[in-house]
């Protein structure tokens, strides 16, 4: 009867640590902080005018920046393109603003930033620290906006012809469907988990 019942325990032991198994994040799950790059623009303030030229200058990055860092053969060369373009990302923001009839300037950042939790169209980035092209408008005191410039996930704001199907080449298997499935599934959660964990102890 020992026997049989110790037996039983192993079992589930073996089927519960299987399952544990299962679900806990690789590392290969983990490189999703690593293999994005975030665009970030910080509105000078929220007031209407403000925010409808956030939303502007949004657009014409997009359309101008947004198809070069396409073109990247990797993350690795997407975040060296970015950042040799910052001066030029820069000026160019500089520019549209007085164009637009606002007197402020803008500072432009690439660097690490914690975001939280962010829901899109088709898909779900966990919280955690990502790369960031960083836009500061004026005081950048306003509401912000957040997108993925690469993989260039957020193209289509600027034009029609970025497909989903196009916009995730950046990404492996396991990282499509950790971020692309509908829900939170327990590896995405884990993955938040250790992230936080993470965050706490940096």
């Amino acid at each position: 009867m020992k026997k049989a019942i110790d037996l039983l325990f192993n079992t589930l032991l073996i089927l519960s640590l299987t399952l544990i198994l299962a679900v806990i994040p690789t590392d290969r799950d983990a490189e999703i902080y690593g293999d994005t790059l975030r665009l970030h623009i910080l509105a000078n303030s929220d007031s209407t005018a403000d925010q409808r030229l956030k939303y502007e200058i949004r657009d014409r990055l997009l359309a101008k920046y947004g198809e070069r860092l396409k073109e990247s053969e990797s993350i690795e060369d997407a975040k060296a393109e970015a950042q040799g373009l910052k001066c030029e990302i820069e000026k160019d923001v500089n520019a549209w603003i007085l164009e637009l009839g606002e007197s402020y300037h803008s500072a432009v950042e690439i660097g690490v930033e914690w975001y939280d939790t962010r829901e899109y169209k088709d898909f779900t980035l966990p919280r955690g620290y990502y790369t960031s092209l960083r836009v500061m408008l004026g005081n950048a005191e306003g509401q912000n906006w957040w997108c993925v410039m690469y993989p260039p996930m957020c193209l289509d704001v600027a034009t029609e012809e970025a497909p989903m199907d196009d916009a995730v080449i950046g990404y492996t298997k396991e990282e499509l469907s950790l971020i692309t499935e509908d829900g939170y599934n327990v590896k995405f959660k884990l993955l938040e988990l250790l992230s936080d964990a993470f965050s706490k102890n940096s």
